[in-house]
């Protein structure tokens, strides 16, 4: 019966956080949601909530875990596509970034409303998601190209700023800007990648 329990706890603890998620939008951050809402969109009483989390804060940033996580999982697959074909690692990886802001738009959002919140802590958290972010990135890239593991950080930074800023713009913008967006991104990106190129080629001793 215990591992019941901690199933239906584990199912409940879901509902609250996707709960607090659809109630995200454009006009509502997660500052602006009470916990009674919540509870009651994840249909449980009020008292309930306590049993799953010690207060909003906890819940949103077990939030903020999750969406860096949602996003990290998106981009290693769109790796694993690439690996097995023979798409555009940087046209691939951008898409695949607009289908996650698409399809988990209040996920995105909460991680950029909180990035330069007012809170510390939830600041702290989207920075160490952006940070596992960049450094799976920067993996990628030292095992990828000629880059060393310095080079390979300070490429994946450029690049991982550079798309946040653009999931920010893309928001708000109609179908047609958003494909403009992508295209522009995408040279962007491929500005970065060849720039870094270059400096390697061009700093790299032959006998190295």
């Amino acid at each position: 019966m215990s591992g019941v329990r901690a199933q239906q706890k584990q199912k409940t603890r879901q509902a609250l956080i996707q709960a607090a998620f659809n109630q995200l939008s454009a006009e509502h951050s997660f500052s602006n949601l009470s916990l009674r809402e919540v509870a009651r969109e994840a249909g449980i009483a009020p008292t309930s909530f306590y049993r799953h989390f010690k207060d909003m804060n906890e819940l949103g940033l077990t939030m903020v875990d999750e969406a860096g996580l949602t996003l990290r999982q998106l981009m290693r697959q769109a790796r694993r596509r690439i690996a097995s074909g023979n798409n555009s690692i940087i046209s691939t990886s951008v898409i695949t970034f607009m289908e996650f802001i698409d399809n988990s738009s209040n996920q995105f959002r909460l991680l950029l409303r909180e990035r330069s919140g007012t809170s510390k802590a939830f600041r702290a958290a989207v920075a160490r998601e952006i940070k596992h972010f960049i450094l799976e990135l920067a993996h990628y890239l030292e095992s990828e190209t000629p880059c060393d593991a310095t080079q390979a950080y300070i490429q994946a930074e450029a690049m991982v700023t550079l798309v946040f800023n653009a999931g920010a713009e893309a928001l708000d913008i109609d179908a047609q800007q958003r494909e403009e967006l992508v295209e522009r991104v995408i040279w962007q990106l491929r500005y970065i990648t060849r720039g870094a190129s270059n400096y390697v080629r061009e700093n790299t001793k032959p006998n190295e």
